[in-house]
């Protein structure tokens, strides 16, 4: 698979990343079992397979599984180690913690991030997280308390770089001029149902101050992706129609998966954005792959962007 250098930093990635928020499965429970790992395994080495060096998971992702089930696959295949990046988020805390009375919540503060940190090392079975992300913006972050921390981690070499994730233009302004380091990466929700950082300045922030966009829910969390019929019932039925024939057309003449023509399209985009791909069906993350391949034309790139819009664009 075609690679990318993330923002400014040595850090260089597959064109798309595989996201392991799912590879833990469903329920309420988070207990480890057998058949977790089973489902796990499947996927993580589907995503290695065919490609995917870049493996994104968060301290959140069914509460610190998610990461434990890598850790014990990392330690079977020999080598994958140092062959791939390991990115973790820290900054999100589920309500009940540390009481019933507690609400869900942001926390940047450092002891936060650094206990965070430390107990995402422990369950990845690692010494250094590639890339450290702050989730979701605080309200009660102090951008100095966060460059100190984050600080303190890399001088320790716990983490090599770091990033953000749902940062507004405003919000990652302020962060920056705390940090004495870059911010590599912005990791925010963007897709041809999702067109907001295509207006709002932050992929022409990326762009201006040398930072990697890494997509969530690229495929509209799965609702661009799917091939089961579109019921007229469903909200927004008709933008995804528009989008999904659109994206069809586009595949049929290129002879790849409507996902892989939805994935280039964000790849197409000057700011070397990097797609991460949810999905735990090893077909489909085989197919997602190929998106790393395909280039589109100005003319098809536009035709999807139209069908976004409704309309011809002004």
């Amino acid at each position: 698979m075609q690679t990318r250098t993330l923002g400014g930093s040595s850090l260089v990635s597959s064109a798309l990343a595989y996201g392991c928020w799912r590879i833990a499965g469903h329920g309420e429970s988070h207990e480890f079992t057998t058949e977790r790992l089973e489902h796990a395994r499947r996927s993580i080495f589907a995503a290695y397979e065919h490609g995917y060096s870049l493996f994104d998971h968060a301290d959140i992702y069914a509460h610190g599984l998610g990461e434990e089930l890598f850790g014990h696959i990392l330690k079977e295949v020999g080598g994958m180690r140092s062959q791939i990046l390991i990115t973790s988020k820290c900054g999100i805390v589920h309500a009940g913690a540390p009481d019933s009375h507690s609400p869900y919540r942001y926390d940047s503060s450092a002891s936060h991030i650094i206990a965070s940190c430390e107990a995402s090392l422990k369950r990845l079975g690692i010494e250094t997280i590639d890339l450290y992300m702050i989730h979701r913006p605080d309200f009660l972050g102090d951008p100095m308390e966060v460059a100190r921390a984050v600080s303190q981690l890399r001088d320790q070499g716990k983490i090599r770089e770091f990033g953000v994730s749902n940062f507004h233009c405003s919000q990652l302004s302020v962060l920056r001029k705390a940090l004495s380091f870059p911010v590599v990466v912005n990791q925010i929700e963007v897709s041809l149902m999702h067109l907001t950082p295509f207006k709002d300045g932050t992929l022409d922030q990326c762009m201006l101050e040398e930072i990697t966009p890494m997509a969530w829910s690229p495929l509209g969390g799965g609702k661009l992706a799917g091939q089961e019929s579109i019921s007229l019932n469903t909200s927004g039925h008709a933008h995804r129609g528009r989008i999904r024939d659109t994206a069809d057309h586009i595949a049929r003449a290129h002879g790849v998966s409507r996902s892989a023509v939805l994935l280039a399209w964000l790849l197409m985009h000057p700011s070397k954005m990097v797609p991460i791909i949810g999905s735990t069906q090893p077909e489909h993350i085989k197919q997602a792959a190929g998106a790393a391949e395909l280039t589109l034309s100005r003319e098809e790139w536009y035709q999807l962007m139209e069908a976004s819009h409704g309309q011809h664009l002004p």
